[in-house]
């Protein structure tokens, strides 16, 4: 064969390979990059979605059945949550971070601020274990369910037997998690050239601010580059959070975190790993007014920004652009039925 026509079929297997789904399930908004989730090893169906929505909403994930993933992950703030700056877990524990908003999970190659997690099917096991999150174990949960005969049914629908095993009830939770795509903004709208949207003057003056000063690290259409940056934060000397160092373990990664998505950002708040900006006038002035210079400060916060009060007012009135308010209000997204 040649090299040429074992070129094309190499690259033929390989498309085949990263089939999408039904996009009745999963669908890649237009102009967006391809997902990096690989769906043929964990195939979409309603069932598994509809188990895997469940589990996210029950308690019985946690030692004490108290505390589940939409505890700290609510569908109306973007999947996370606003009542306090740090994650609460069990016995009302305090945890080191504010919760990660989810969504478009499907593009993400890591996970959490410090991406200690590579893999999808596998983020739901770092909640459950936290001694300060849910504080149990993947066989614990697997006990509890198999004893609940509501969810013998919903394996047997979802995987032909009621079998219930660690791996099928975090790939359940994955498929929901990957059914939280939020591209129906006013942005996309605009971006869309859908009749009647158009940006207001301050919108319009704020996304190019936007793009001048954010996009680097906030990249369209996500609104993150998915990378771990050092953005000046200076260091909370109570929770000693050293970041993506803690994980890699190289000093070149010290205070990194990994870059949010500003989607939904207007109800995503607090802001930060720490959550220690209550509102975008706190975290506009972090950027023009606050960096804290280091070692690691990223190259693109080394200029400073300037900013007066009317560009902030523009970039905030852009950046509540990227409200979905679909996806924040979709019984789709919300509790199960």
């Amino acid at each position: 064969m040649k090299k040429t026509s074992l070129f094309f079929c190499l690259m033929l297997i390989a498309l085949l390979a990263f089939k999408l789904p039904d996009e009745s399930l999963f669908k890649v908004p237009e102009n967006w990059p391809k997902p990096h989730y690989d769906f043929s090893k964990n195939p979409l169906t309603k069932e598994k979605i509809f188990l895997g929505r469940t589990l996210f909403y029950d308690p019985i994930l946690s030692a004490d059945n108290c505390v589940s993933c939409s505890s700290c992950h609510s569908p109306f703030t973007a999947f996370t949550h606003t009542d306090h700056t740090l994650s609460h877990g069990i016995e009302d524990r305090i945890g080191t971070r504010n919760s990660p908003a989810l969504m478009n999970l499907a593009w993400q190659k890591s996970f959490m601020w410090d991406g200690a997690i590579h893999h999808l099917d596998a983020q739901a096991l770092a909640p459950i274990s936290h001694p300060d999150e849910m504080g149990s174990n993947i066989a614990d949960v697997v006990n509890r369910l198999q004893k609940k005969n509501r969810y013998k049914k919903l394996f047997a629908q979802a995987y032909g037997d009621s079998l219930v095993s660690g791996e099928r009830t975090l790939k359940a939770i994955s498929q929901f998690m990957l059914t939280l795509v939020s591209s129906n903004s006013k942005y996309d709208k605009v971006q869309r050239k859908e009749p009647g949207f158009s940006f207001t003057e301050a919108e319009a003056k704020g996304y190019e601010l936007f793009k001048s000063n954010c996009a680097v690290c906030h990249a369209e259409p996500l609104f993150t580059n998915n990378e771990y940056e050092n953005n000046g934060l200076e260091p909370d000397t109570n929770l000693n959070d050293i970041g993506r160092k803690k994980i890699s373990q190289k000093e070149s990664d010290l205070y990194k975190f990994k870059v949010p998505s500003l989607r939904n950002i207007e109800f995503s708040y607090p802001y930060m790993h720490d959550g220690r900006y209550q509102n975008l006038e706190m975290v506009l002035f972090h950027y023009s007014n606050n960096i804290f210079d280091s070692k690691t400060l990223s190259k693109h916060l080394k200029k400073k920004i300037q900013l007066s009060s009317e560009d902030k007012s523009n970039i905030i009135s852009f950046l509540k652009t990227l409200s979905d308010e679909s996806f924040l209000r979709n019984n789709q997204n919300g509790f199960p039925r």
